[in-house]
């Protein structure tokens, strides 16, 4: 049986192992939506449509396409995309040849059809398909109406190009802080599952009451929260009022009412401070601040070890 020739040879959709894949997800890029882009690029010549075809965005084939253990992948493509372009190639020769049916209207109204014929796309796939006898054996031997329309090609081609690389860079950017922000959760989670299991069953039940007291405590009201620009606006309006006795009586009242709001948060912020004082000394203190270094020294490193 005679070998098959290198044409032949290049129009067969290789083998090819799929690029392994972490996890199995629903919208992922599976062995079988591997195998069945890879096709689909063969009969479109695109990757946008082929990856229309199974659903999945362009941007994370390229991403597959650059994964370490891809080689094979990526030749599959390569030879996806080279029967691809033929068979554009051959629907352009055929037009070229036979031309495209076009409606011909006469006011508003479809009253028939013409066959239009393209001579320049014609002598552009006759020039790149037999160059030996239309340009002198040179398949770029282009006129100035083909190098104008090439280099718009080209520019459009740049663009698109340009637009893939910027969407397929934010994804991966996406993708790595995402990874990172789920990585950090479990680190924490399992952090905090550790040490609330390795409390006894009384400083759990004391832990539990911590936590409903601290869930419980209502906020400061919008009076409490306000009462230090309270008693700005009233000193301005004492200051204001030298000439209206009345209202330097009632700003003199909100001024007071205001400067004890103040004291009372003092006082609160300056008992909580004598609680912290007494009860984090400084052997406790400094246990608190290792296990600060241990969370957040470990969480900063995402190749580090097991918690």
């Amino acid at each position: 049986m005679p070998e098959p020739s290198p044409t032949e040879t290049a129009l067969t959709l290789p083998e090819f192992t799929p690029v392994p894949r972490q996890k199995e997800r629903h919208n992922g890029w599976k062995p079988e939506v591997q195998r069945a882009f890879i096709e689909a690029l063969a009969e479109t010549g695109s990757v946008r449509s082929a990856c229309a075809r199974v659903s999945r965005a362009d941007h994370g084939a390229y991403l597959l396409r650059r994964h370490p253990e891809a080689e094979e992948f990526r030749k599959a493509w390569d030879v996806a995309l080279d029967i691809g372009m033929r068979r554009i190639e051959d629907v352009a020769m055929d037009r070229a040849l036979h031309g495209v049916e076009t409606p011909v209207y006469s006011y508003g109204k479809i009253v028939g059809t013409r066959t239009v014929y393209n001579d320049r796309l014609l002598m552009f796939m006759l020039r790149n398909r037999a160059p030996e006898r239309f340009t002198g054996g040179q398949a770029k031997a282009l006129n100035a109406v083909d190098a104008m329309q090439l280099k718009r090609l080209k520019a459009e081609w740049a663009k698109d190009y340009a637009k893939t690389y910027e969407r397929t860079r934010a994804a991966a950017a996406h993708a790595r802080t995402v990874e990172r922000e789920h990585w950090l959760e479990q680190r924490l989670e399992t952090m905090h599952r550790r040490w609330f299991t390795s409390l006894s069953p009384a400083a759990r039940a004391a832990y539990r009451k911590f936590r409903e007291v601290e869930l419980a405590q209502t906020e400061p009201s919008l009076d409490q929260r306000y009462a230090k620009y309270d008693a700005e606006n009233a000193r301005e309006d004492l200051s204001n009022a030298a000439d209206d006795p009345d209202a330097a009586a009632d700003a003199r009242a909100a001024l007071s009412e205001a400067e004890a709001l103040i004291e009372a948060q003092a006082a609160e912020e300056r008992a909580a401070e004598a609680d912290y004082e007494e009860w984090f000394t400084p052997e406790r203190r400094a246990k608190v601040w290792q296990a600060i270094d241990v969370v957040f020294g470990r969480v900063s490193d995402v190749g580090g070890g097991e918690i």
